[in-house]
Protein backbone atom coordinates (compact mmCIF):
# COMPACT_ATOMS: atom_id res chain seq x y z
CA UNK A 1 0.00 0.00 0.00
CA UNK A 2 1.19 3.60 -0.75
CA UNK A 3 1.95 5.80 1.60
CA UNK A 4 -0.43 8.54 2.86
CA UNK A 5 0.39 12.30 2.85
CA UNK A 6 0.85 14.44 5.50
CA UNK A 7 -0.27 17.98 5.11
CA UNK A 8 -0.61 20.79 8.20
CA UNK A 9 -2.18 24.09 8.56
CA UNK A 10 -0.27 26.81 10.91
CA UNK A 11 -0.40 29.79 11.88
CA UNK A 12 -1.15 32.66 14.68
CA UNK A 13 -3.70 32.33 17.01
CA UNK A 14 -6.31 34.39 15.52
CA UNK A 15 -5.78 33.36 12.47
CA UNK A 16 -8.58 31.35 11.30
CA UNK A 17 -6.57 28.36 10.85
CA UNK A 18 -8.92 25.82 12.81
CA UNK A 19 -11.94 27.16 10.49
CA UNK A 20 -10.14 26.79 7.68
CA UNK A 21 -9.19 23.32 8.68
CA UNK A 22 -12.61 22.08 8.91
CA UNK A 23 -13.82 23.83 5.60
CA UNK A 24 -10.60 21.37 3.95
CA UNK A 25 -11.63 18.69 5.67
CA UNK A 26 -14.99 18.89 4.09
CA UNK A 27 -13.91 19.68 0.19
CA UNK A 28 -11.46 17.09 0.57
CA UNK A 29 -13.45 14.10 1.58
CA UNK A 30 -16.12 15.84 -1.19
CA UNK A 31 -13.50 14.60 -3.53
CA UNK A 32 -13.43 11.31 -2.38
CA UNK A 33 -10.38 11.27 -0.25
CA UNK A 34 -9.68 9.37 2.87
CA UNK A 35 -8.93 11.75 5.44
CA UNK A 36 -7.86 11.72 8.88
CA UNK A 37 -8.54 14.93 10.59
CA UNK A 38 -6.59 15.63 13.57
CA UNK A 39 -4.70 18.42 16.01
CA UNK A 40 -1.94 19.10 17.98
CA UNK A 41 -1.83 19.77 20.78
CA UNK A 42 -4.58 17.12 21.23
CA UNK A 43 -5.48 13.94 18.90
CA UNK A 44 -5.04 11.48 21.19
CA UNK A 45 -6.48 11.12 24.96
CA UNK A 46 -2.90 11.67 26.21
CA UNK A 47 -2.75 14.67 23.55
CA UNK A 48 -5.99 15.85 25.16
CA UNK A 49 -4.88 15.83 28.68
CA UNK A 50 -1.38 17.60 27.93
CA UNK A 51 -3.52 20.40 25.98
CA UNK A 52 -5.88 20.62 28.67
CA UNK A 53 -2.68 21.75 30.90
CA UNK A 54 -1.44 23.98 28.56
CA UNK A 55 -4.73 25.76 28.08
CA UNK A 56 -4.80 26.20 31.56
CA UNK A 57 -1.71 27.47 32.02
CA UNK A 58 -0.41 31.11 31.51
CA UNK A 59 3.19 31.45 30.56
CA UNK A 60 5.85 34.46 30.82
CA UNK A 61 6.91 34.51 34.20
CA UNK A 62 10.07 32.82 35.33
CA UNK A 63 8.91 29.67 38.00
CA UNK A 64 9.32 30.59 41.38
CA UNK A 65 11.46 28.38 43.85
CA UNK A 66 9.72 25.70 45.59
CA UNK A 67 10.16 26.33 49.41
CA UNK A 68 11.57 23.32 51.07
CA UNK A 69 9.53 23.50 53.99
CA UNK A 70 5.98 23.98 51.88
CA UNK A 71 4.82 20.51 50.97
CA UNK A 72 4.00 19.61 47.16
CA UNK A 73 0.23 20.13 46.07
CA UNK A 74 -0.42 19.08 43.19
CA UNK A 75 -3.09 19.63 40.93
CA UNK A 76 -3.57 23.26 42.03
CA UNK A 77 -4.82 25.40 39.10
CA UNK A 78 -1.85 28.18 40.34
CA UNK A 79 0.68 26.13 40.48
CA UNK A 80 -0.03 25.50 36.34
CA UNK A 81 1.02 29.26 36.03
CA UNK A 82 4.14 28.80 36.35
CA UNK A 83 5.56 26.09 33.25
CA UNK A 84 8.84 27.37 31.66
CA UNK A 85 9.41 27.71 28.55
CA UNK A 86 11.29 24.38 28.24
CA UNK A 87 8.96 22.68 29.93
CA UNK A 88 5.99 23.81 27.65
CA UNK A 89 8.64 22.62 24.21
CA UNK A 90 8.50 18.83 25.93
CA UNK A 91 5.21 19.07 27.13
CA UNK A 92 3.94 19.68 22.93
CA UNK A 93 6.29 17.33 22.45
CA UNK A 94 5.60 14.61 24.77
CA UNK A 95 1.89 14.78 23.14
CA UNK A 96 3.35 14.96 19.61
CA UNK A 97 5.21 11.65 20.27
CA UNK A 98 1.99 10.49 21.42
CA UNK A 99 0.08 11.71 18.57
CA UNK A 100 2.68 10.04 15.63
CA UNK A 101 2.46 6.53 17.58
CA UNK A 102 -1.29 6.74 17.69
CA UNK A 103 -2.55 8.37 14.75
CA UNK A 104 -0.28 10.09 12.30
CA UNK A 105 1.89 7.17 11.22
CA UNK A 106 -1.04 4.38 10.83
CA UNK A 107 -2.61 6.80 8.93
CA UNK A 108 -0.07 7.47 6.57
CA UNK A 109 0.46 3.71 6.50
CA UNK A 110 -2.96 2.71 5.78
CA UNK A 111 -2.51 5.44 3.01
CA UNK A 112 -4.90 7.96 4.25
CA UNK A 113 -4.55 11.63 3.78
CA UNK A 114 -3.10 13.50 7.24
CA UNK A 115 -4.94 16.99 7.67
CA UNK A 116 -3.48 18.09 11.30
CA UNK A 117 -4.54 21.45 12.95
CA UNK A 118 -0.86 22.30 13.74
CA UNK A 119 2.40 20.06 13.89
CA UNK A 120 5.98 20.32 14.69
CA UNK A 121 6.18 24.22 12.54
CA UNK A 122 4.01 25.09 15.63
CA UNK A 123 6.83 24.04 17.58
CA UNK A 124 9.29 26.32 15.63
CA UNK A 125 7.38 29.01 15.49
CA UNK A 126 6.16 29.33 18.97
CA UNK A 127 8.91 27.82 21.50
CA UNK A 128 11.78 28.59 19.47
CA UNK A 129 11.25 31.74 17.92
CA UNK A 130 8.20 33.01 19.99
CA UNK A 131 9.48 31.77 23.38
CA UNK A 132 12.77 32.46 22.19
CA UNK A 133 14.67 28.83 23.05
CA UNK A 134 16.36 28.77 19.67
CA UNK A 135 16.09 26.68 16.54
CA UNK A 136 18.60 24.35 17.34
CA UNK A 137 16.79 23.10 20.74
CA UNK A 138 13.30 22.49 18.85
CA UNK A 139 15.03 20.63 16.01
CA UNK A 140 17.58 18.40 18.47
CA UNK A 141 14.00 17.67 19.97
CA UNK A 142 12.05 17.05 16.51
CA UNK A 143 15.23 14.70 15.31
CA UNK A 144 14.21 12.29 18.34
CA UNK A 145 10.74 12.32 18.42
CA UNK A 146 9.13 13.35 14.45
CA UNK A 147 12.12 12.00 12.73
CA UNK A 148 11.90 10.96 9.11
CA UNK A 149 7.69 11.74 9.45
CA UNK A 150 7.20 15.45 8.73
CA UNK A 151 4.46 17.07 6.28
CA UNK A 152 4.58 16.73 2.65
CA UNK A 153 2.55 20.14 2.39
CA UNK A 154 2.30 22.92 5.18
CA UNK A 155 -0.07 26.14 4.71
CA UNK A 156 0.89 28.75 6.73
CA UNK A 157 -1.54 31.56 7.53
CA UNK A 158 -0.18 34.82 7.48
CA UNK A 159 -1.74 38.36 9.00
CA UNK A 160 -0.03 41.18 10.88
CA UNK A 161 0.71 40.08 14.60
CA UNK A 162 -1.76 42.80 15.90
CA UNK A 163 -4.55 41.96 14.34
CA UNK A 164 -4.24 38.33 14.97
CA UNK A 165 -3.73 39.07 18.78
CA UNK A 166 -7.16 41.50 18.48
CA UNK A 167 -8.55 38.50 17.11
CA UNK A 168 -7.57 35.71 19.52
CA UNK A 169 -8.18 38.38 21.99
CA UNK A 170 -11.56 38.98 21.04
CA UNK A 171 -12.55 34.93 20.45
CA UNK A 172 -11.65 34.98 23.95
CA UNK A 173 -13.56 37.75 25.43
CA UNK A 174 -16.93 36.10 23.44
CA UNK A 175 -16.49 33.15 25.14
CA UNK A 176 -16.27 34.66 27.84
CA UNK A 177 -13.09 33.05 29.33
CA UNK A 178 -9.45 34.41 30.92
CA UNK A 179 -7.14 35.31 28.01
CA UNK A 180 -4.89 31.79 27.48
CA UNK A 181 -1.30 31.18 27.41
CA UNK A 182 -0.53 32.81 24.22
CA UNK A 183 -3.64 35.17 24.54
CA UNK A 184 -1.70 36.84 27.24
CA UNK A 185 1.70 37.56 25.87
CA UNK A 186 2.73 40.52 24.47
CA UNK A 187 2.94 41.72 20.90
CA UNK A 188 6.14 41.12 20.80
CA UNK A 189 6.39 37.48 21.49
CA UNK A 190 3.31 37.60 18.63
CA UNK A 191 5.59 39.26 16.41
CA UNK A 192 8.42 36.85 16.93
CA UNK A 193 6.08 33.92 16.46
CA UNK A 194 4.58 35.28 12.93
CA UNK A 195 8.34 36.09 12.30
CA UNK A 196 9.05 32.37 12.77
CA UNK A 197 6.63 31.03 10.78
CA UNK A 198 7.86 33.46 7.77
CA UNK A 199 11.34 32.39 8.32
CA UNK A 200 10.38 28.86 7.77
CA UNK A 201 8.87 29.43 4.73
CA UNK A 202 11.36 31.07 3.41
CA UNK A 203 13.95 27.88 4.56
CA UNK A 204 11.50 25.36 3.00
CA UNK A 205 9.39 26.78 0.03
CA UNK A 206 8.56 24.09 -1.79
CA UNK A 207 6.79 22.62 1.06
CA UNK A 208 5.80 25.61 3.00
CA UNK A 209 2.82 27.64 1.07
CA UNK A 210 1.67 31.41 2.81
CA UNK A 211 -1.75 32.42 2.59
CA UNK A 212 -2.58 35.78 3.72
CA UNK A 213 -5.26 35.63 6.53
CA UNK A 214 -6.34 39.37 6.68
CA UNK A 215 -9.12 38.42 3.66
CA UNK A 216 -12.91 37.23 3.72
CA UNK A 217 -12.63 33.18 4.64
CA UNK A 218 -14.25 32.62 1.58
CA UNK A 219 -11.10 33.63 -0.58
CA UNK A 220 -8.77 31.91 2.03
CA UNK A 221 -10.74 29.03 1.75
CA UNK A 222 -10.52 29.49 -2.55
CA UNK A 223 -6.57 30.17 -2.04
CA UNK A 224 -5.87 27.01 0.35
CA UNK A 225 -8.22 24.75 -2.07
CA UNK A 226 -5.63 26.29 -5.17
CA UNK A 227 -2.62 25.45 -3.12
CA UNK A 228 -4.41 22.23 -2.06
CA UNK A 229 -5.27 20.69 -5.66
CA UNK A 230 -2.23 21.81 -7.17
CA UNK A 231 -0.05 19.69 -4.30
CA UNK A 232 -2.24 16.93 -4.78
CA UNK A 233 -2.19 16.87 -8.67
CA UNK A 234 2.10 17.15 -8.28
CA UNK A 235 2.24 14.05 -5.83
CA UNK A 236 -0.22 12.33 -8.57
CA UNK A 237 1.91 12.95 -11.19
CA UNK A 238 4.92 11.76 -9.00
CA UNK A 239 3.55 8.23 -8.29
CA UNK A 240 3.12 7.75 -11.88
CA UNK A 241 6.17 8.73 -13.29
CA UNK A 242 7.42 6.13 -10.23
CA UNK A 243 5.20 3.21 -11.77
CA UNK A 244 5.74 3.84 -14.92
CA UNK A 245 9.83 3.53 -14.35
CA UNK A 246 8.97 0.32 -12.32
CA UNK A 247 7.14 -1.17 -14.64
CA UNK A 248 10.01 0.11 -17.65
CA UNK A 249 12.71 -1.48 -15.06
Amino acid sequence: MKRGLFITLEGMDGSGKTTQHGLLVKYLRQRGLAVRETREPGGTRVGEEIRRILLASHGGRPAKPVKPDKPDKPDEPDELDELASLTELTLMYAARAQHLEQVVRPALARGELVLSDRFNDASMAYQGYGRQLGAPTVRALDRIICGPTQPDLTVVLDLPASLALERARGRETRRRSKHGRFEAQSIRFHERVRAGYLAIARRDPRRVKVVRADQPVAEVERQIRHVVDLFLKQSQSRRLRRSSRKVEG
